[in-house]
């Protein structure tokens, strides 16, 4: 037998490895969010208890491997030689697309990644055998094609966003409806109720749902089966005269072991399902090789005409893979770094407050949110006024206390009440699907159950809908776009490895493993990034004195980074040069993203205030009025300056480039200037440079007013003309908005100093 195929079965491997690695990085957000969420345990203590659940979830996956082997395809349609193509095609298709999303920071589905692969991989060959056949037309790809199962499988996947959003929805609003926000209060009457349902839900459905189709279900079959209702209200009283001594002799929430089991529980299940995804693949193409080469060996059997009938035979999974399978889920998860930047994505947009939205509204976000807000407004008019205000006062956020937009992201991103419902009606769901052998997309439960609970608790108000919504619509997006991009990916690679696998598969995996290794180094340049150090930084300060302190730092790098893009421009212009102009604007785009984002803090600036100390807000807020102003300035020279060039228009000439060098020059003594007033706290030296103002500003002028008579007397240009008064007024604007903020400060100083030396005199 070639040994290609040899060669194949240990890529196989290997890349069944790496694709547990991608795999988990992207699917720990499954059972990891609501316990990092609601901060309701330590880190530490959530990584070691997901990794038990990891790790037992993995020895009862064995069930699930049917899918991989004959869930999509119909094997005996196929040789040992398509077969391996096919197998091939998929693992390297499902490794670069996980890897993608992860790079990304977005969670996908692996469910879909492998089904859609072998979907993409089967049809493709399926067309390839049918086109060489004189016989065979493309009515017979049924033939090939599993089409009853795969149909079941993809119609549980969607069925399950739908599903999980109204589920999650529902158990979060009644539950909110009975606890509040105040659930403490309610914790003591309630609590031990509630944890009893709740606990004895994710026990009976997980550890006893989930134990089916493993070798260990054989031994107490006889002792569940018609037992279940048993089961389940003996679980219910036990567990809740557990919650209720819990409470009693701790003094603690029993959500705290809630969601402690509920993230063990959720570990277990996703193992339990999606470890199909990561080696069923592999174990199938081992099972393979191993029945071609007894073939080969006892009856001279080829590649090319051995069926792979054997396939639809049930085999059990080896102890020994799924343990090391196990080793490497629980090691992945806790040294992958993408693992927590895809954390992030569905955090941000389940957080109960404020938090920077990573996604921009768009039109169809828009839409939704104005569709729900007349629906609601529409039954506000049916229900009875009585009803809306007592459910509303179950929706009652406790006021907190004033905090800064940095410190309020600190907060747990949602209550234990929430994190508990993600758990319980995440791993019910999932234990649900993986009873009945179906491999649900972990992924899309337990995102949509997040998605469903916290549009129940108003989470997504008037200030953030927008953007929650547009986020969960990109990250639905990206869904299907793992599907459609997996299935003609996979059919892709299949091709070519058909066309020539001696040549095509070392070349392939060598493509896989150079993409592997440049998006893990820029995952890492974008972790490894450390704060520059003239970014800019929220103000956090009570009263004037300390405001006008705080700023300063901001003002000094605002003068530093203005400095650098102003001179960059002019010398962009007078080489033109179109790449460093290019990244000038990057430059000031970031300056003014941070200008905005002080502007976002103005909210949290002044709540934070001291009553003694509110005209601090009025000097901020100027303050950060004419940073803008700044910003917006050497946005538009740096724009202008980039169009012009990159539209290869006709070169200033000598001397209108001398004399923006002159202005330049002077700018930057003035920026310098500026800049070591701010830095070293000596603001007396603002009125100096307060009083040279009408010198600069009369230097422009004069420019301003040689450009005219060159144009009425020499200037042929228009485009250069335009640029040119553009360049200068603009200057005078950025000049302009520079001394206001200068004249700010240096009267807000004045007069938080003086009532000092009054009381010390």
């Amino acid at each position: 037998m070639d040994n290609i195929y040899l060669f194949m079965l240990i890529a196989i491997i290997v890349l069944a490895v790496v694709d547990i690695v991608v795999g988990v990085s992207n699917d720990a957000i499954n059972f990891l969010n609501s316990a990092i969420g609601s901060k309701a345990i330590s880190m530490r203590t959530i990584m070691i208890v997901a990794s038990l659940g990891i790790f037992i979830g993995a020895v009862f996956s064995s069930g699930m491997m049917e899918v991989a082997r004959k869930g999509i395809f119909v094997p005996a349609m196929f040789s040992f030689e398509e077969i391996m193509y096919i197998f091939m095609a998929v693992m390297i298709t499902d490794i670069l697309l996980l890897d993608f999303f992860n790079t990304l920071g977005l969670p996908t589905s692996t469910t879909v990644s492998i089904v859609f692969n072998l979907l993409g991989a089967a049809v493709v060959m399926s067309l390839i055998k049918i086109s060489g056949s004189d016989t065979q037309t493309f009515a017979d790809l049924g033939n090939y094609i599993n089409t009853k199962k795969a149909i079941e499988i993809i119609t549980g996947i969607v069925m399950s966003v739908f599903i999980a959003f109204s589920v999650g929805a529902l158990v979060q609003w009644v539950s909110r409806l009975i606890f509040t926000f105040q659930y403490e209060k309610k914790s003591k009457h309630f609590g031990a109720i509630f944890g009893g349902v709740s606990l004895a839900a994710i026990t009976y459905f997980i550890f006893l749902k989930g134990l089916k189709g493993t070798p260990f279900y054989k031994s107490i079959k006889g002792s569940i089966e018609g037992n279940e209702l048993y089961i389940i209200l003996g679980s219910i009283v036990v567990w809740t005269l557990f919650s209720y001594a819990f409470q009693k002799l701790t003094k603690k929430s029993v959500l705290i072991i809630v969601i402690a089991v509920g993230t063990f529980g959720l570990a277990l299940a996703f193992s339990g399902n999606d470890l199909v995804n990561f080696i069923g693949v592999p174990m199938a193409a081992f099972h393979s090789f191993e029945a071609m080469q007894n073939a080969f060996l006892t009856s001279g059997t080829l590649p090319a005409d051995f069926s792979m009938a054997v396939l639809e035979k049930k085999v059990p999974a080896e102890p020994l893979l799924l343990f090391i399978a196990g080793g490497i889920m629980v090691l992945t998860l806790w040294f992958s770094k993408k693992a927590k930047t895809v954390a992030e994505t569905e955090i941000s947009l389940s957080s109960q407050g404020d938090t920077h939205e990573k996604f921009e509204p768009n039109i169809l976000s828009r839409g939704i949110v104005k569709g729900t807000s007349a629906l609601s407004d529409y039954l506000s008019v049916i229900i009875p006024k009585s009803t809306q205000e007592k459910i509303g006062r179950s929706f009652e956020k406790p006021s907190a206390k004033a905090l800064t937009k940095a410190q309020s992201k600190d907060l747990p991103a949602f209550d234990m009440i929430r994190a508990a419902v993600n758990l319980m009606v995440a791993g019910v769901l999932i234990a649900l699907a993986t009873s009945m052998k179906l491999p649900l997309s972990t992924t899309y439960v337990t995102f949509m159950v997040a998605m469903g609970t916290s549009f129940a608790d108003r989470a997504w108000g008037r200030e953030s809908a927008v953007y929650r919504v547009a986020g969960v619509l990109n990250v639905i997006g990206g869904w299907f776009g793992t599907a459609f991009g997996a299935f003609f990916a996979a059919g892709t690679v299949v091709f070519l490895i058909n066309w020539n696998p001696k040549v095509m598969a070392p070349i392939l995996l060598l493509l896989t493993a150079i993409l592997l290794v440049r998006n893990y180094l820029a995952h890492k340049e974008t972790s490894n990034k450390t704060i520059p150090e003239d970014s800019l930084t929220d103000s956090e300060s009570s009263s004037v004195q300390g405001v006008i302190h705080e700023s300063a730092k901001n003002i000094a790098n605002v003068v530093k980074r203005g400095n650098k893009i102003y001179t960059n421009a002019i010398n962009g212009l007078a080489k033109q040069d179109s790449v460093l102009l290019k990244k000038n604007k990057k430059q000031v785009i970031k300056l003014s993203d941070e200008v905005d984002s002080l502007r976002d803090n103005i909210f949290y600036f002044i709540k934070n205030l001291d009553e003694s100390s509110l005209n601090a807000s009025n000097f901020y807020i100027n303050i950060l009025g004419y940073l803008q102003d700044m910003t917006q300035s050497l946005d538009y020279i740096t724009k202008m300056s980039h169009k012009h060039v990159n539209n290869n228009h006709k070169k200033l000439k000598f001397s209108q480039i001398k004399e923006l060098k002159e202005i330049d020059g002077r700018f930057d003594l003035f920026f310098n200037n500026t800049q070591n007033a701010f830095n070293s706290g000596s603001f007396e030296e603002i009125g100096d440079i307060l009083g040279r103002k009408k010198e600069i500003m009369e230097l422009v002028t004069s420019k301003i007013l040689k450009q005219v008579e060159r144009t009425r007397t020499e200037e042929s240009s228009p485009k250069n003309t335009t640029l040119y008064f553009n360049l200068l007024s603009e200057t005078k604007d950025l000049l302009s908005a520079t001394m206001n903020l200068l004249e700010e400060y240096h009267n807000a100083h004045d007069a938080s100093v003086t009532p000092a030396k009054i009381e010390e005199e």
